[in-house]
């Protein structure tokens, strides 16, 4: 049986401008970085108060990333919208949706990180 989620992988076309974005913009933290042995350049990052991490993964020989839109989102809570939003403006971080209340209370917003991967930010209904 199936005992918890570890990583979901995102394959992306620049290792190193994506390991910028998600530590130097949203503070995960790299927890490992290796080849494979097929080639694949690998970086494990974690996710604050998770246990689970995403794994980025750059495969050249697998040809150009295309993300389709609307196909694969990662989803991140945040203690202020507004804030974050604010502070990613300033970083050039797209906000490609929102701010939107949700029916929950809660209000979300998505951004845009590189290969076009869609991230939605969500800040909890008090």
């Amino acid at each position: 049986m199936i005992k918890r989620l570890l990583h979901t992988r995102l394959r992306v076309s620049d290792l190193n401008q994506a390991i910028h974005f998600f530590t130097d913009i949203l503070d995960l933290k790299v927890t490992e970085r290796h080849e494979s042995p097929r080639g694949s350049k690998l970086a494990f990052l974690s996710v604050p108060g998770s246990q689970e991490e995403i794994e980025l993964c750059e495969y050249k020989a697998s040809g150009p990333v295309q993300v389709q839109e609307d196909l694969v989102h990662l989803a991140f809570e945040v203690n202020q919208l507004d804030t974050m939003i604010v502070y990613l403006k300033s970083k050039g971080v797209p906000i490609t949706d929102g701010p939107t209340v949700s029916s929950s209370g809660s209000r979300f917003a998505f951004i845009e990180a590189p290969d076009k991967y869609e991230i939605e930010l969500i800040e909890r209904a008090r």
